[in-house]
């Protein structure tokens, strides 16, 4: 039991890999074909604000469902193989075995549809001709608030109660056990919920960053990292909180 377990967990492991690999080096692609189109120009504002064509918006989409694979399957990875785990040793008490791939799939879901609402808010911003062409929001003021906004966003109790229930992979299981592949694309889902609430608006500083600026998508993933496997993964999401908000009234007031 042990070693089949250990085996399943370095096979898992293996195939989380590879998609993370898969989707950083297609964002790395998308960079490169950018530099060599010459769009990656950093302050100049996309000035044409006709709509985008549905092939346009079909392919920022899988943009961002990509980039969002590449940031958050790392830091779900400790509850992945925690499921795996709990679910190998029900099996061996004649408990129905479960696919990890569809506990996964549920949580891929909800960040499926964050992207799409990310699309759309692109979208928009394009249309207001407020997206540079490295797609970054070019007011210092929208700017500005989206970082206070994050800022306030980490000190309070529902990003604390949301961080808390990514940060407790058993303890979340033993609470939202469900039976059947059913029960684990809701817990994927449930989950992916818990997650979502605790890293949406960090998400949202993309648009301040750059959507395409793989230094700082790399920067964002790194911090949801900390969050949740650091021993005060809690403690250190205030402090990005702190200084999120130092950062936001900087740049309202042309500092930064």
């Amino acid at each position: 039991m042990e070693s089949l377990l250990q085996r399943e967990r370095w096979i898992v492991r293996g195939c989380l890999s590879a998609v993370v690999v898969l989707c950083w080096l297609y964002l790395l692609h998308l960079k490169t074909a950018m530099v060599m189109s010459g769009m990656d120009m950093p302050g100049m504002v996309m000035l044409d604000t006709q709509p985008w064509s549905g092939v346009t918006l079909l392919l920022l989409f899988v943009m961002w469902t990509v980039m969002m694979v590449a940031m958050m399957v790392p830091s779900a990875s400790p509850m992945v193989l925690t499921f795996l785990t709990v679910n190998r040793t029900r099996s061996a008490n004649n408990r129905p075995l479960v696919p990890v791939g569809i506990f996964l799939l549920g949580y891929v879901v909800v960040w499926t549809a964050y992207s799409a609402l990310a699309t759309l808010m692109e979208w928009g911003l394009h249309q207001a001709a407020l997206l540079s062409t490295t797609m970054q929001a070019t007011s210092p003021i929208l700017n500005g608030i989206l970082l206070v906004t994050a800022g306030i966003f980490q000190l309070t109790p529902l990003k604390q109660a949301c961080l808390k229930g990514c940060r407790s992979p058993l303890t979340f299981l033993m609470s939202e056990w469900r039976e059947g592949a059913k029960g684990a694309f809701l817990m994927g889902l449930r989950h992916g919920a818990y997650c979502l609430g605790c890293c949406w608006i960090l998400m949202a500083l993309l648009f301040v960053a750059g959507v395409m600026n793989i230094f700082w998508i790399a920067v964002l993933a790194l911090v949801v990292m900390a969050e949740k496997v650091l021993r005060n993964g809690d403690r250190f999401a205030q402090i990005v909180g702190v200084v999120l908000v130092v950062a936001g009234i900087m740049h309202i007031a042309g500092k930064w």
